[in-house]
């Protein structure tokens, strides 16, 4: 039995949609994303890429997951986001597949830089945001992926938000945009 590939991508891209959502309900309650969601999540989609495209469907999920996962990987080194985030967008990226990675990447950032600009607008720290985004771009054009020593994720003083939520909705907006192709 053959299943067309629109088939296919929709049910990959659903399933990416299901996994980043229940993540975000998690980031929004405890702000940690649990590795219970991410690694079944990631097994899934190597599974399902290899059932529906036999080997290459397996390469291509690594693929994906790789790109995915080394990309927001850079982000976590920086300072700039949890290890539960990297793990979510590789989980999703190897979910919804290779196609989808520039649109999951791309959406995602998106959606992360207006919910920033947003808490920072309703904190009344807009101002504040943007030089503090200088800081970080000298420090780390200078200081390579180091951390900035007081704006990166573990100060509980910096603004914070749930990025899986982020990553949620540049799933949603991928799987729309990329779903109504097939």
């Amino acid at each position: 039995m053959h299943i067309p590939q629109s088939n296919l991508d929709l049910t990959y891209l659903t399933a990416a949609c299901l996994c980043a959502a229940v993540s975000a309900v998690y980031d929004i309650k405890s702000r940690r994303i649990p590795n219970f969601i991410t690694g079944p999540a990631i097994l899934t989609g190597l599974a399902l890429h290899t059932i529906g495209d036999g080997w290459h469907g397996l390469f291509t999920s690594s693929a994906a997951a790789l790109i995915c996962g080394v990309i927001f990987l850079l982000f976590y080194l920086a300072g700039g986001m949890g290890a539960g985030d990297v793990k979510l967008m590789t989980a999703v990226g190897c979910l919804a597949g290779l196609p989808h990675v520039s649109y999951l990447l791309v959406l995602s950032a998106l959606v992360g830089g207006a919910m920033g600009i947003a808490l920072a607008l309703t904190r009344g720290k807009l101002m504040e945001t943007l030089s503090n985004v200088g800081d970080l771009v000298t420090h780390h054009r200078q200081e390579g992926l180091t951390p900035h020593p007081d704006l990166n994720v573990k100060n509980t003083n910096t603004l914070r938000l749930p990025y899986g939520v982020a990553i949620a909705a540049g799933c949603a907006l991928t799987c729309y945009l990329q779903g109504i192709r097939g």
